[in-house]
Formats: structure tokens, sequence, C-alpha cells
């Protein structure tokens, strides 16, 4: 069980146009900081983020990058493209995102059906996951519009690009 993991993810973002996640990630074995392009297809703005996260998270040809970025985190640019695409703003979306993912104390769970609960019941385990973990995360999402910004110590890597397969 000691299997070091041979992709780190480093940071994950969401590219508008055209519609992709794209993760920068690790490369162990050879120590490289890599660019992988995960095209985002058959998603429109009344897909569900969850269920688009947890295909992306177990497509064969992701998984091994994906191990570790969150389920929740893939939902978050999931959500946020669906708000693109309803024609939101980022900060829109954003704001959006936090307030459902956002758990009201005076909730009563006893109310909601099982679909809710258990999505209350997530972002509970999450949130705890979060105050257990470091703060330095890479749970943070960006957009990318045109360029990649990249940072110094990426330039002097290989970026390699994924040609555009059907997934």
């Amino acid at each position: 069980a000691g299997a070091v993991m041979t992709f780190s993810a480093q940071k994950c973002g969401v590219c508008f146009q055209p519609p992709s996640i794209i993760l920068i990630y690790r490369d162990n074995s050879q120590d490289k900081t890599r660019q992988r392009i995960m095209p985002v297809r058959n998603f429109s703005r009344f897909s569900d983020c969850s269920r688009a996260a947890e295909q992306l998270k177990n497509n064969p040809r992701h998984k091994a990058y994906l191990e570790g970025v969150s389920l929740r985190q893939l939902q978050k640019l999931y959500s946020l493209l669906r708000g693109h695409l309803e024609g939101q703003s980022l900060a829109e979306s954003l704001e959006k995102f936090q307030r459902e993912e956002t758990i009201d104390p005076e909730e009563d769970m006893n109310k909601l059906d099982d679909k809710e609960l258990a999505k209350r019941k997530s972002i509970m385990d999450e949130l705890f996951e979060k105050n257990r973990k470091k703060k330095d995360d890479p749970d943070f999402v960006y957009n990318i519009e045109v360029e990649f910004p990249l940072d110094e110590q990426l330039e002097s890597c290989t970026w390699d690009m994924e040609s555009d397969e059907e997934i």
C-alpha cells in the first residue's frame, strides 16, 4: 500500500473556451510539471455538476491524474462552467456555489430528501477534512481566457498538450 502517486495534482482550473478542465500536475517519475487538458463534452447548463465530476474522476484516461483532486473541487469547476453557459459572471457563479455549499445551521435535516441529505453530509465531511488538512490545499479556481498565466518556475518546463481526442 506504500505506492507513491505518480502524479500529484497542483492546481485545477476551468477554461471556458473551449470548455475544458485543466490540471497542472507534477509527474513525479520524471520530476516535471505538466498541464493536462481534459475537454468537456456534452455538458450544458442543464447538466448535473456532481454527475459530470464523478464521470470525469472515474474516467480511465484521467483517473490517475485526478487522484489528488477532490470530487467537490471538480464539482465547483463544473458549476462555474455551467454558470458561464447561463451567462453568469465568474463572481456570480462562485458566489452561488458558496451559497449552495454552505450549511444552514437552522436547517432541519430531517426534512431533507436523501439526495440533499447526502449532499449536506458530504459537505460536512469535506469541511471536516478541510479543517484537518493544511491550509495550502490546491483547492482554488482560476479561469484561463486566452493565454495561460505561467508561474515563473513553470516557464522552463515542457507542457504536454494533449491532443483533442474523444473522451
